[in-house]
């Protein structure tokens, strides 16, 4: 046996994937993309045993407000593109 390997569950991400999904909603769209994957990730992780379970309630609140901000970001942006391309397009029609 190695006596430098982990012995259990390696330690939750919970609070750190709450503050990414925090920080993604309010106003940093990348950190959303963060916390949707290290969230789904460390879900799967928890499920198998190989992670602490104690922060799952965080880390679970963590992919949800990363997915809603991701989505809501991505319609923001089409937005955007929108309110840009059509009066350039109906400008332009004759």
């Amino acid at each position: 046996m190695n006596e430098y390997a982990p012995q259990g569950p390696r330690p939750h991400r919970g609070g750190m994937i709450l503050a990414f999904g925090i920080v993604g909603f309010l106003c940093c769209f990348v950190f959303a993309i963060l916390a949707w994957v290290m969230g789904g990730s460390d879900l799967k992780e928890m499920a198998a045993g190989r992670m602490d379970r104690s922060g799952e309630g965080q880390t679970r609140a963590g992919w949800i407000l990363g997915i809603i901000a991701t989505i809501l970001g991505i319609l923001g942006l089409l937005g955007v593109i929108a309110a840009i391309a059509i009066p350039f397009l109906l400008s332009h029609r004759m």
